[in-house]
C-alpha cells in the first residue's frame, strides 16, 4: 500500500505553484508570490493635479509673502529695540517685560475685553434684523439697502457722525436728553460710546451674512417641523439655528477680529483719551510706533494681540468642528 504525503509550509498549506509545486496544466512556478503593483495615475489625473497646483501656487505665494512672512518678521522684531532709523539692537524679552509692567497695557486689555463682550451683540442683532427682512413684501429691497448702508460707510465717516451725535452742545443726544452729556470726554463712558458707534455697521454686516444663510435653508426640514407643530422660538431654536451654524461661526469670527483690531473709530472719536482711558491694544501699538518711534515695543504689542486672536478663533473653530462631527 502506498501513501501520499502532502508537504506544508510553516505559514500554512502550500499554494499551487509555490516552491516549484505543480500548478494546473503541468507547469511549475518557482519563487515568492507576486506583489500587486501600484497603479500609476492616469494622464488625466496627472493633468488635473498639475492644474490644481498651478491654480493654488499664486495664492500660496501671496499668503506666504503678505501673511506668513510679516508674522515671522513681527515676532522677530519684537526682540529688538529699533526706532526705524538706526540699526536695531537685540534686547531679548525686555519689550515683553516692559509691556507686562505698563499700566496702559492693562487698560488697553480691559477695553479690548469690553469691546469683545459688547461687540458680540452684533451677531444676534443682525440675526433679528435678517429674520425680520426675510419676507417677500413690496419694497423690501429698499429696506434691506437702508439697513445695509452703514456697513458701506468708512470707519472715519461713522466716527464723525457719532462724534456729532454725542456732542454735548448741539448733538442729537443732547437734544433728546434735554442736557449735554460729555460721552467722549468722560473716562467712564468713552469706550462704551465708541463701541455703540461700532455696533451700527457691524450689525449691518452680520445681517447680510444671515440673510445669505437664510436663503440656503432646507425647505423640507422647515415644512416637516411645521407639520410636527414647531412654531416661533421652537422653530428658530431647533430647526433654523442649527442650519445657520456655519454662518454664525463666520459672524462670530469676523466680529471678534473686528473687536480686537478696533482702531479707526478710536482714532477719530477720542484719540485713545481722555487720559488713555479708551485706548485698546491696536491703538496702543500704533501710538508707540508712530508717535514714539518704538517699533520693537509695538511689535511686542502686536504679537500679544495676534496670540489673543489666534487662541479665541482656534477655540471657536474646534467647537464648531466637534459639534458637526
Amino acid at each position: 500500500m502506498s501513501h501520499s504525503v502532502t508537504r506544508h509550509t510553516v505559514g500554512g498549506p502550500a499554494e499551487p505553484g509555490d516552491s516549484g509545486l505543480p500548478v494546473p496544466g503541468g507547469a511549475t512556478r518557482s519563487g515568492p508570490p507576486r506583489v500587486a503593483r501600484r497603479r500609476r495615475p492616469s494622464p488625466t489625473a496627472r493633468r488635473q493635479r498639475r492644474a490644481a497646483f498651478l491654480f493654488l501656487a499664486p495664492a500660496c505665494v501671496m499668503v506666504a509673502i503678505y501673511v506668513v512672512w510679516p508674522i515671522i518678521s513681527t515676532v522677530r522684531l519684537s526682540f529688538f529695540n529699533w526706532d526705524g532709523m538706526t540699526d536695531p539692537s537685540f534686547v531679548g524679552l525686555a519689550n515683553y517685560i516692559e509691556l507686562f509692567h505698563t499700566p496702559t497695557f492693562y487698560t488697553a486689555l480691559k477695553n479690548n475685553l469690553i469691546w469683545l463682550l459688547l461687540f458680540l451683540l452684533a451677531p444676534p442683532m443682525g440675526l433679528a434684523v435678517a429674520l425680520y427682512l426675510n419676507q417677500a413684501v413690496a419694497g423690501i429691497r429698499i429696506v434691506k439697502s437702508l439697513f445695509f448702508a452703514p456697513f458701506v460707510l468708512s470707519g472715519v465717516v461713522v466716527g464723525l457722525i457719532f462724534s456729532w451725535f454725542y456732542d454735548p452742545t448741539f448733538g442729537l443726544l443732547a437734544m433728546i436728553l434735554g442736557h449735554g452729556v460729555p460721552v467722549l470726554g468722560d473716562p467712564r463712558y468713552a469706550t462704551l460710546g465708541i463701541v455703540f458707534a461700532a455696533l451700527w455697521p457691524q450689525t449691518a454686516y452680520c445681517m447680510i451674512l444671515y440673510l445669505t444663510g437664510l436663503t440656503s435653508l432646507n425647505a423640507e426640514q422647515i415644512e416637516a417641523a411645521r407639520m410636527e407643530g414647531a412654531r416661533g422660538w421652537s422653530m428658530l431654536w431647533h430647526v433654523i439655528l442649527p442650519q445657520l451654524r456655519p454662518t454664525t461661526f463666520m459672524a462670530i469670527v469676523v466680529t471678534v477680529i473686528g473687536a480686537l483690531r478696533s482702531f479707526d473709530l478710536i482714532s477719530v472719536m477720542t484719540g485713545g483719551g481722555p487720559f488713555e482711558s479708551s485706548t485698546v491694544l491696536a491703538y496702543y501699538m500704533y501710538d508707540q510706533a508712530i508717535k514714539y518711534y518704538r517699533i520693537g515695543y509695538s511689535a511686542a504689542v502686536a504679537v500679544v494681540l495676534f496670540a489673543i486672536m489666534l487662541v479665541y478663533i482656534v477655540y471657536h473653530l474646534r467647537r464648531m468642528l466637534r459639534t458637526e462631527q
